[in-house]
């Protein structure tokens, strides 16, 4: 006879996980209204590399109206685009990603369109993405979870990556895309694509404040109970 597995223990850490942080920076809910688009989405993503994402967000917004059309803007002259995002932390190669991967999908799709991904499934339409000039795993994961489309797909920059595998629930070299094979299996079921959101944003403050690269600050910190190397870490300096 079978035995049932129960839910797995990853699981119960990150539905304890999020009322702490909820506790500790207060809710961030999104607004329906401020929803943007899956091209919209795309782009930020493109040139947003070590950027603040209000940064990113106005020279997305700013290369819009200066086109008028994502089109016009994948018909640009590099060093026009150049000139836009100036703003970004590395100019030169936001531009020639951001030409390149609407290149691209202008070829694929005849138009700067991805409506075509609300009819795929989520892995599906990740892959697709992924094929696309500078589209890793983040931006994907950003264009399904953070548009319109709102899919249940988890975000994982830097900060969110490097808690996970603190943590203990992703392996300890995990890269992006092996973070996200590891940790989707185990997210919350009852999590919806807002949940998922909120889970991620969260996860980038932590990750900014307590949880940070060279410096964790772990006694503080309000994961402490549930993370393997912040236990470890405490647990050496009181012996």
């Amino acid at each position: 006879m079978e035995l049932p597995f129960g839910p797995d223990p990853s699981t119960e850490v990150l539905r304890r996980l999020q009322p702490l942080l909820v506790q500790r920076f207060g809710r961030i809910e999104r607004a329906a209204a401020a929803w943007r688009k899956p091209e919209w989405v795309l782009v930020q993503g493109v040139i947003g590399a070590r950027t603040k994402s209000p940064v990113s967000n106005a020279a997305t917004d700013r290369l819009l109206t200066r086109y008028g059309s994502w089109e016009a803007v994948a018909a640009a002259p590099l060093e026009a685009l150049q000139r836009e995002l100036s703003t970004q932390t590395y100019p030169n190669i936001a531009a020639e990603r951001l030409k390149a991967s609407l290149t691209a999908l202008v070829e694929r799709r005849g138009a700067v369109d991805l409506s075509h991904l609300a009819d795929m499934e989520t892995k599906e339409a990740m892959d697709w993405l992924e094929r696309l000039p500078g589209v890793g795993r983040k931006i994907a994961a950003g264009v399904m979870n953070a548009s319109t489309l709102d899919r249940r797909a988890i975000v994982l920059d830097s900060h969110h990556t490097r808690i996970l595998r603190r943590m203990g629930l992703v392996p300890a070299k995990a890269d992006t895309a092996r973070a996200f094979d590891a940790i989707m299996p185990v997210m919350p079921p009852e999590w919806s694509a807002a949940d998922f959101d909120e889970h991620h944003l969260l996860m980038k403050k932590l990750g900014q404040t307590w949880c940070r690269p060279a410096t964790p600050h772990c006694p503080d910190c309000p994961a402490l109970a549930l993370c393997e190397t912040g236990t470890a870490r405490t647990a050496a300096r009181s012996s």
